[in-house]
């Protein structure tokens, strides 16, 4: 009898499983963006100059950053990560014009600078300077980024987690249930800007007037309870 009473206590808890693996859950996906403008931009400008001879190319360049430098002096503590590299010599050969002429080589001098801002007023007056000396660049919208992007990205997650968070909500009172913890979460790839208006390609005599809104999206897959 006693051997029955203890079986029967065993069975109780084991009677409830099914109950509890049964307990609802729904899973979803969650969508967050972010539109910002950008404040910052990643410049690179080159001096360059050919001669027959390679001395007179190097100094021609050399006398192209001493002029560029005296230029942004006063900007140069607002540059970051500011690099030029020492001069890169190579030497080119031009067609000859006829067979009976000798092909010319010319000696070709380079000398790049790189540098950040994370101020975009000071776009314009740079690109008035190195178009005054005769630097060469071009700009495209993959140079401008926003200073504080992995604060934007942590931005549209959260947007993303509350926007499954919501829908689960809506799941749940149409079942008249309510949402409960998350099982289980995945966040879908990275969190690539996405450009809504290009920045404008600019040619030696242009300035920038548009620089355009990105956007950054993020996409969660969530499960949650519901109790």
């Amino acid at each position: 009898m006693n051997g029955s009473r203890k079986l029967q206590r065993l069975m109780l808890p084991i009677a409830l499983l099914p109950g509890m693996a049964l307990a609802g859950e729904v899973s979803l996906s969650g969508e967050g963006s972010v539109r910002y403008q950008p404040d910052s931009a990643r410049l690179q400008f080159t001096a360059s100059a050919e001669d027959a001879i390679p001395q007179k190319a190097t100094e021609e360049v050399n006398d192209l950053m001493r002029q560029w430098r005296a230029a942004i002096e006063g900007y140069q503590d607002k540059l970051q990560d500011y690099t030029d590299a020492n001069v890169q010599l190579y030497s080119r050969t031009l067609p000859s014009p006829d067979r009976e002429s000798e092909p010319e080589k010319r000696a070709v001098a380079s000398q790049t600078v790189t540098f950040s801002i994370n101020d975009l007023t000071l776009l314009n007056p740079i690109l008035e300077q190195a178009q005054a000396i005769g630097l060469d660049y071009y700009l495209n919208g993959s140079q401008f980024f926003h200073s504080d992007e992995s604060g934007l990205e942590r931005e549209a997650l959260a947007r993303a987690i509350a926007d499954a968070r919501s829908r689960c909500e809506f799941v749940a009172n149409e079942l008249n249930q309510t949402c409960g913890d998350v099982v289980s979460i995945n966040v879908n790839g990275g969190f690539r800007p996405r450009p809504m208006m290009m920045a404008e390609s600019k040619g030696a005599t242009d300035a920038v007037s548009s620089v355009g809104v990105r956007e950054i999206n993020a996409t969660v897959n969530a499960t949650f309870e519901l109790d």
